[in-house]
């Protein structure tokens, strides 16, 4: 946006500030969250502090150095009002799970490793963030932020210091991330949508049973070699042969692959999802039942039974979405759901196929709004940043949601 653009905003903005930012307890805080944000939505390459600084009428670097990076205000309060603004502007018809990764230099800026970075698409010195986005096929936003913490930040004590790491933040994988960002949007009462990830998270069979029992319902999307059976498969028991403990229940036909549950009398049913900038987007779908059945679906069936010894050998049934477009030789994406087979086909694709609002989403929150931007070091500042351009998103989004006001631009 352009600095008039921006300016005739104030009074909006500073409704907006006063409310989500209405926790901190200076006034002087809450003018240079205004000031941060006008900053973030004004056009420009850099949207690190000296630069948005230099081009605001008001801008002051230190001061909003100081703000960002050692005020000690709290940002999980402004994040909650964020969410609850947005889940009841946006009325959310699923939360998205994802990650994103900032390349970075150095060794110094905290959860910084050389791991996979999505940005650049290999292995690279990057930070890694995982969040939670509310999102209809008209809007999104993301709720909720943590940033990973790579092993080797777990015990090295002058890094964790120098960067401001709090002692309770350990080395955490990224599927636990997510259920603890997940379990605080439900603990303020947020009702919970759908959930939807893509087959990063939704290889794990610990999720979707972390996801089952907290209640949630789930379409993630899953890799084609995870292996399962029918859902007419019945275990049986072999006869004991007298010696040790009894045979556990178990299936005559071995597990295999999803993929090769698609045959070709499959039925596929053509399903329109959205309407895309080049036209609808559509393709075939089929819709089958099975029984995941990798040693973690095992081990989880056992432990729900309450021990190896009093499990039935049943392995519950999911519901498993395959798509295979006309002009395909073989399926080209499967998702997985504990959402019954009966669910309308159409419901399915659209839940699975709206994480793509999430590469929206970063696309205006890296190139438009500055995330991966931030040049500070520390625990504090980078969830401050992050915060703050949330915070900006929100903004914009509302505006957009609103009937009356101008389109940003």
């Amino acid at each position: 946006m352009r600095l008039g653009e921006v300016e005739r905003l104030r009074g909006e903005l500073s409704e907006f500030v006063a409310d989500v930012f209405g926790s901190l307890p200076r006034r002087d805080q809450r003018r240079w969250g205004a000031c941060y944000l006008r900053g973030l939505m004004l056009e420009g390459r850099r949207k690190s502090i000296q630069p948005m600084a230099e081009r605001l009428p008001d801008g002051n670097m230190q001061a909003l150095q100081q703000f960002v990076n050692q005020s000690p205000w709290e940002w999980t309060p402004v994040r909650q009002r964020i969410a609850e603004r947005l889940c009841e502007a946006v009325q959310p018809e699923v939360w998205v799970v994802d990650d994103v990764s900032f390349p970075k230099c150095g060794t110094a800026s905290v959860g910084v490793a050389r791991q996979y970075c999505g940005a650049l698409g290999k292995r690279a010195n990057c930070q890694v963030a995982v969040s939670v986005h509310a999102a209809t096929d008209a809007a999104s936003c993301p709720l909720e932020w943590e940033l990973f913490l790579p092993g080797e930040w777990a015990h090295d004590d002058r890094r964790r210091q120098r960067a401001g790491v709090p002692e309770e933040v350990g080395h955490v994988p990224k599927t636990r991330l997510a259920l603890g960002l997940l379990d605080r949007l439900a603990a303020q009462g947020l009702e919970v949508p759908v959930i939807v990830a893509d087959a990063g998270y939704g290889r794990s069979v610990a999720f979707r049973l972390a996801l089952e029992e907290r209640g949630f319902s789930y379409v993630m999307a899953v890799d084609p070699k995870e292996i399962a059976r029918p859902a007419t498969a019945e275990p049986y028991q072999p006869a004991y042969g007298g010696l040790g403990p009894p045979t556990l229940p178990r299936y005559r036909e071995p597990a295999r692959p999803l993929a090769t549950f698609v045959e070709v009398d499959t039925r596929f049913e053509d399903v329109v999802w959205r309407q895309g900038s080049k036209g609808v987007m559509t393709s075939r779908f089929a819709v089958f039942e099975v029984r995941p059945s990798g040693k973690e679906a095992c081990r989880a069936a056992q432990e729900q039974a309450g021990g190896r010894s009093r499990w039935n050998g049943v392995l519950p049934v999911k519901t498993l979405l395959v798509e295979q477009p006309a002009d395909a030789v073989e399926p080209t994406g499967y998702w997985v759901t504990d959402l019954p087979a009966d669910t309308p086909i159409a419901d399915l694709v659209r839940w699975a196929k709206m994480r793509w609002r999430i590469e929206h989403d970063y696309r205006e929150l890296k190139h438009g709004l500055g995330l991966d931007h931030f040049e500070g070091r520390t625990w504090r500042g980078w969830h401050h940043h992050v915060t703050l351009v949330t915070a900006a998103q929100a903004f914009l989004t509302l505006r957009r949601l609103d009937p009356k006001a101008p389109t940003p631009a």
